[in-house]
């Protein structure tokens, strides 16, 4: 095995990959907890608590946690997804101890003062405009809250203004002791790190992490998916995500559906490249994409037009789509598909970061945890036939389509109406 792991006593794990030729650690505390474990009047409160854990300790002001890493020349930071929430430091190896101190000061004993609170708030809030100034993101929130339209995966991980502004300190405390505990912690450090050692600072500075029960996920009912969420805004583009039920974390089937995704949308030399920007110019930026969460997936192409070229290229993604389904990949193009993946795989093996979070977010979220020769050889595996029935299991499926655009609604709707029924036949 190429990593070492071990369960404390209080049902923490623990998990270490040492490198001997790399004098740095990449350390990540996981907890299992995202927005979509949030009831609806906690919308927005694991991004919120990433923010709290930064904002001061019994023994560190907010400024003094910044000072602590920084003067140790170290990087910190964190991220909250839809299933759980990491907070990472990458350091010279021999700062594994001080790391550990901080990080592990923050997770357990953040005071969540109402006076931090009222100010993260507006930061928040901020955060919130911005990514609703941001059309190329704020899309894909839209899209994920038609798709998942009556499940918590379907919110944004940021929040909305009016229950982010709600947040005070008991709610923070409260959603800490729910969530906030060994049994849904993973310590992750890749790097020159000894496992004995790591062991050895989780007992000593996690010992506060009371025992629980470790969230679970369950298949995500897509019954209700809505087919269109359409917003009417003063772009200079039309932004586009079109996309389907996809693939879930630990599917067998998720490397035929990477090797599918890269043929039509996860390469310059994709077909939807070629098609749309190569021989048209008809965006700048489009590519496909598999997201894959704990029961349950979602298969996406993205694309930037002018909003008088959008009803062109939305063709052509659905003539690219129907060809797949119709005709597979070619022998040559599974090939190139498949060298581009082990490559890239390969590549990002040499990174500390890339390491950490892969055995993290597999840990975490339950899943197999494979070895670099392991993953080339599933890849290695996958045949035309596989491909093939992948792109049948997701491309079959109805789609759901978000734009945001100056355009009227409604006639965006009624043509999407017309030609997807085109399409069809």
């Amino acid at each position: 095995m190429f990593y070492q792991k071990s369960i404390l006593s209080n049902g923490l794990t623990v998990i270490s990959e040492h490198m001997e030729a790399v004098r740095s650690v990449s350390l990540g505390i996981w907890f299992k907890v995202g927005s979509r474990d949030e009831s609806d009047i906690e919308q927005g409160i694991s991004h919120f608590m990433e923010h709290m854990m930064f904002k001061g300790t019994a023994k560190r002001d907010a400024f003094a946690i910044s000072e602590a890493f920084e003067s140790i020349g170290a990087e910190q930071n964190a991220f909250t997804s839809k299933e759980y929430t990491c907070y990472y430091s990458r350091f010279v190896s021999d700062k594994l101890p001080r790391i550990f101190e901080i990080l592990g000061d923050m997770v357990t004993s953040s005071l969540f003062q109402q006076d931090a609170i009222n100010f993260e708030r507006e930061v928040v809030i901020e955060e919130i405009a911005r990514s609703e100034d941001t059309p190329e993101d704020h899309v894909f929130d839209l899209f994920t809250q038609a798709m998942f339209s009556t499940h918590s995966l379907g919110r944004p991980i940021i929040g909305t203004r009016d229950v982010v502004s709600s947040f005070l300190h008991d709610d923070c405390v409260r959603y800490q002791d729910r969530h906030y505990h060994a049994n849904n912690c993973v310590v992750v450090a890749c790097g020159h790190v000894d496992h004995d050692e790591l062991v050895a600072l989780c007992e000593l500075h996690l010992a506060k992490l009371g025992t629980g029960t470790r969230n679970t996920r369950g298949v995500v009912d897509i019954s209700q998916t809505d087919s269109f969420a359409l917003l009417k805004k003063d772009t200079e583009q039309a932004h586009i995500v079109y996309g389907m039920p996809g693939i879930p974390l630990g599917d067998e089937d998720r490397f035929a559906a990477s090797l599918m995704d890269t043929v039509l949308g996860g390469g310059m030399s994709s077909r939807l490249f070629q098609e749309i920007r190569e021989k048209r110019g008809l965006a700048y930026a489009v590519y496909s994409t598999n997201v894959s969460f704990c029961g349950a997936g979602q298969f996406v192409v993205y694309a930037g037009t002018r909003p008088s070229n959008m009803m062109e290229l939305i063709s052509i993604v659905l003539s690219e789509i129907k060809r797949m389904l119709e005709t597979g990949l070619t022998p040559d193009e599974l090939e190139r598909a498949r060298e581009y993946i082990i490559g890239h795989i390969v590549l990002s093996m040499e990174s500390t970061s890339h390491r950490m979070v892969k055995l993290g977010s597999n840990a975490i979220s339950d899943l197999e945890i494979l070895s670099l020769d392991e993953s080339i050889r599933r890849y290695r595996e996958v045949s035309l036939d596989d491909t093939m029935r992948v792109a049948q299991r997701i491309m079959s499926l109805s789609p759901t389509i978000a734009i945001i655009s100056p355009l009227d609604e409604q006639e965006i709707r009624d043509s999407l109406v017309h030609m997807i029924s085109g399409s069809k036949n």
